[in-house]
């Protein structure tokens, strides 16, 4: 699979976000093996870390290496992940991340904070951002014009 059928999964996970915001992110094995697959769920779960990213995290954990390390996978997500889901993907040691738009209010791999590649931690993703960028910032776009 290349980066864009990764980020098409991302966005496939995105449509069943309901009324939360429509982020998808899929945690892929080395092998390409989908591990785990989530949408934003802070709404349908009241719960404000119930980001797409670390619901994807936390399942893929379950199922691979050692409980919580992901070494060697790939996550797969919609939208430029923020802080916590950059600091979260760090510490399960994911080794590629790939996402679609960029995120200038709260993005934190590269447009307001770089979390992923600073010097100072242990370790430091690949990172591929504006991946079917245009598909994913429309996704966006029409759901909050749906909510003015």
């Amino acid at each position: 699979m290349n980066d864009s059928d990764l980020v098409r999964a991302a966005l496939n996970a995105a449509a069943g976000s309901g009324p939360d915001v429509p982020i998808g992110a899929v945690v892929f094995a080395p092998s390409g093996e989908v591990l785990a697959s989530a949408c934003n769920a802070r709404e349908a779960l009241g719960d404000p870390t119930a980001h797409a990213e670390i619901l994807a995290l936390r399942e893929a954990a379950t199922k691979y290496g050692d409980g919580w390390r992901l070494d060697g996978c790939t996550l797969a997500v919609t939208l430029e992940p923020c802080t916590m889901c950059a600091g979260a993907l760090v510490l399960a040691r994911v080794s590629r991340l790939v996402f679609g738009a960029w995120e200038p209010k709260t993005g934190a791999v590269g447009s307001l904070w770089d979390v992923v590649r600073d010097r100072r931690l242990n370790h430091r993703p690949e990172v591929h951002g504006g991946v079917l960028e245009e598909e994913c910032a429309d996704l966006l776009e029409r759901f909050f014009r749906t909510q003015r």
